[in-house]
């Protein structure tokens, strides 16, 4: 087993990676049990449970800085929560224990459980907040997006730096009323736009593959927790990404100022929101363009992980088949 050391600015060791897998699939095996049943609150529930009681399992001292839920909305993997048995690294987690709960409860594509871990103090520590986001994938330079820009402007620079017309660019965006005027300016450069419901840590991830997945640019407004996420998975593998903490009352202001956040208005890179060290796993409930989902067999039960990994740079994905399945009976 290699381990890396603090001196050399990694000190998450290899085998932690396919710890943080178990994470994801227990997760993901327990939501799966409530696809199509139409029960988003207890299907999010079990994903959570799953995911918490596998952290506390680990070797490491962890503090979720990136949840769902605060610790009056307990048991939700709340901000600020202990995780792990207390020995090994200190690290930062940030989780979306089932992202898509929609998609899960109504069986629909592209309902993943998903977490990242990272050295202590080096995952973004923000409330679960909106978040404005921009991004693309690996190829380009830092400044061919900015979130400040109009989508016409964002498009025609990355159709400039492609080498190809703003017909030819892909655009992904969350299907919100609040994209209505965002939908129509970017139609109106001739570039497609998929919506989708839920999702938007997979479909960051999209712009990283695009003659594969047809996406070259998100843009929108979706939750902090899966933008932190999705940075996090774009730091591994390349990209650029821009956000913004959406904080329009003085409620959230203050808030964010008990956590370190003075600028309210403040633009963070990619590599603002995570840093050092990070290691990023989701697992499939359902089938989708990522990962596929949980295939519940008469002997064992099949699952599908994609690995990230900054330190090597490294994309791994795993098929497991599981036959101790009396361990995914989680009540």
């Amino acid at each position: 087993m290699e381990k890396i050391t603090v001196e050399s600015g990694r000190i998450i060791e290899r085998i932690l990676t396919l710890e943080l897998v178990r994470v994801t699939e227990r997760a993901a095996v327990a939501s799966a049990r409530l696809r199509g049943r139409g029960q988003e609150k207890a299907a999010d529930q079990a994903a959570v449970d799953a995911m918490r009681r596998e952290l506390n399992n680990l070797d490491i001292d962890g503090t979720i800085v990136i949840g769902e839920g605060e610790r009056d909305e307990a048991p939700m993997l709340f901000i600020g929560e202990k995780v792990g048995n207390g020995t090994g690294p200190q690290v930062d987690i940030a989780v979306d224990p089932l992202e898509g709960t929609t998609l899960c409860a109504q069986d629909m594509a592209g309902s993943i459980c998903v977490m990242a871990m990272a050295e202590g103090g080096t995952l973004l520590h923000a409330p679960d907040a909106y978040m404005e986001k921009i991004a693309v994938g690996p190829g380009y330079s830092a400044d061919v997006i900015n979130l400040d820009a109009s989508p016409a402007d964002n498009i025609n620079a990355v159709a400039r730096a492609k080498g190809v017309k703003p017909s030819e660019i892909g655009v992904l965006m969350l299907d919100r009323p609040r994209h209505r005027a965002m939908l129509e300016a970017v139609r109106a450069t001739g570039a497609s736009v998929r919506l989708i419901t839920d999702g938007d840590i997979a479909g960051i991830i999209y712009t990283t593959q695009p003659e594969k997945t047809g996406i070259d640019i998100y843009m929108g407004i979706g939750a902090a927790p899966e933008g932190v996420l999705a940075a996090s998975a774009l730091r591994c593998v390349g990209g650029h990404m821009q956000t913004r903490l959406v904080l329009d009352t003085e409620e959230k202001i203050a808030r964010a100022a008990s956590m370190g956040i003075s600028d309210p208005r403040r633009i963070y890179l990619g590599s603002d929101l995570a840093r050092g060290d990070v290691i990023v796993a989701a697992t499939g409930v359902t089938d989708g363009p990522l990962v596929s989902g949980v295939s519940f067999g008469k002997t064992h039960i099949e699952t599908e992980t994609v690995v990230y990994r900054s330190a090597t740079g490294t994309v791994r994905r795993i098929r497991a088949e599981h036959r101790e399945m009396g361990k995914f009976h989680f009540g």
